[in-house]
């Protein structure tokens, strides 16, 4: 016997030779046997992980960095004034900017990761965010704040938007869209929970300046494992998206423009009247949270004699009751009808702002935890509803639509940030931003009541997580629009 007769396999018998059949055993074909592509690494890894939730991972850190940079202006805003002169005003002008810029890239920044890859537009935002923060150090001029914290941060954390997590659901998962969704948009409250406390403490034992080094390390840091684990498809890795039982379709590939698209998409969909009812009540939901809350209760309780540390603690609190109310409201929106849910959040989020200004003291005291609690509970339990929504009318280019949704969202926070800060230094309270909080949350809850005028959100079928969802990314999804006019989703 040869040395290759003894390695390799005996192969079948030829059904055509006429000649007598060799013994010997038979060995099937491996190829045969096996699935192909996607089909074949997903058996494969069956006992494995699926990737899917390595990458929701990796946007979870990305998030929660994301969070706690965009935090930090509110911990300095005493320090800046004490230390520069500045009057709470032109401080909050720098926010303004910063939410604006935060809201405006988030569509552009939808459209360049499905140009560019996500992974690549990631870590450019977060080196962007590492300088602006890092140059801040060196400011000496209001416009050089506006600069560094309105402008860098501003454009870095807007990459890192409400789009980025819709474009990571709606790639890797058909199952549980609504869970991860409320979970990844959750790590912003997370995220807060970190950098508030040690922010607070930061800026008190050694200055503004140690809590900006702070943050500039910190996104250089998440941009390591963005570089070595994110992917950008599930077919990258021989994968189908988590929970699918078929090949998605291929992505649209008619408009690689990043630019020309967002705007094509934002035609398309503001002749609809669900994208108008959607982007009021979402700019409202920002001027009642990023805004007024984020931007200004940590001065607000200071005023009232808080030491700087407990605010922040109480801000961080809010926080820990976020994550457990945004990842219930994730799954609700799996359930419920998206729309009530709204009516409800923004309701039960007016009364408690109308609240406020009776609850705010010197100290802790069973009334301002109550309404921490209340308020943390509601503080963007608003996201997977309104993500959902966006599923539902636009399809396979909510990711844009919800960016766009998601600009006025941080337009409404950059108003009313800046409009408290005059107001403050105006009336030397923030009571009548309290009370004017409480009246948009009231308009919201007109805005989603008039959304039952549209295409009707059933349990099981529009969910994030629901059939629907994933169908909506693959056939058409309109919404009646004005003039009758629909948006029909690309496939």
């Amino acid at each position: 016997m040869t040395e290759r007769s003894a390695l390799a396999p005996t192969p079948l018998p030829d059904p055509a030779d006429s000649g007598p059949a060799v013994p010997g055993p038979a060995v099937p074909d491996p190829a045969a046997a096996r699935p192909a592509g996607p089909e074949r690494a997903a058996q494969a890894g069956r006992p494995r992980v699926h990737y899917a939730w390595v990458v929701a991972g990796v946007s979870l850190l990305v998030l929660l960095g994301s969070a706690g940079f965009r935090s930090t202006p509110s911990l300095m805003m005493d320090a800046l004034h004490n230390e520069f002169g500045w009057s709470l005003g032109t401080i909050s002008s720098a926010t303004s900017v910063n939410l604006t810029l935060y809201g405006l890239t988030a569509p552009f920044a939808a459209a360049l990761m499905d140009r560019f890859g996500v992974r690549l537009v990631v870590v450019c935002a977060l080196l962007t965010i590492s300088v602006g923060s890092g140059l801040t150090m060196l400011m000496r001029e209001p416009w050089q704040l506006v600069l560094c914290w309105g402008v860098l941060v501003g454009l870095g954390s807007g990459s890192m938007a409400g789009a980025f997590a819709t474009t990571i659901t709606g790639r890797w998962f058909r199952a549980r869209q609504g869970l991860v969704t409320g979970v990844l948009t959750a790590a912003g409250a997370a995220g807060n929970l970190v950098f508030l406390p040690v922010g607070a403490w930061l800026v008190e034992q050694h200055g503004w300046r140690s809590a900006v080094v702070v943050v500039s390390l910190a996104a250089s840091a998440v941009a390591v494992p963005v570089l070595l684990l994110m992917r950008e498809r599930p077919a990258d890795v021989g994968l189908l998206p988590y929970g699918a039982t078929e090949e998605p379709p291929a992505p649209p590939v008619g408009d690689t423009r990043a630019l020309a698209r967002s705007l094509r998409v934002l035609r398309s969909a503001a002749r609809t009247r669900a994208f108008w009812l959607l982007a009021g009540s979402f700019a409202i939901c920002g001027a009642t949270t990023a805004g007024l809350v984020g931007t200004h209760f940590i001065p607000a309780a200071h005023d009232h004699g808080m030491p700087v540390t407990t605010a922040a603690s109480l801000l961080a609190l809010i926080g820990v009751f976020d994550v457990v109310g945004t990842v219930f409201s994730g799954w609700l929106t799996d359930r419920l009808d998206s729309r009530v849910l709204l009516t409800v959040y923004y309701g039960l989020r007016g009364l408690s702002l109308l609240l406020l200004p009776q609850l705010l003291a010197g100290s802790l005291h069973p009334p301002i935890l109550a309404f921490v609690v209340f308020y943390g509970l509601d503080w963007v339990a608003t996201v997977p509803p309104t993500v959902a929504l966006c599923r539902r009318h636009f399809g396979e280019d909510a990711p844009i639509v919800f960016g766009w949704v998601l600009a006025a969202h941080q337009i409404g926070a950059a108003v009313v940030a800046g409009l408290a800060g005059l107001a403050r230094d105006a009336l030397g309270n923030y009571d009548l931003t309290w009370y004017g909080a409480g009246g948009l949350c009231a308009v919201a809850v007109g805005l989603c009541l008039a959304l039952r005028t549209g295409r009707t959100d059933r349990p099981g079928t529009t969910g994030a997580g629901g059939a629907a969802g994933a169908a909506g990314a693959a056939g058409a999804a309109g919404a009646a629009g004005a003039g009758g006019k629909a948006v029909t989703a690309e496939v």
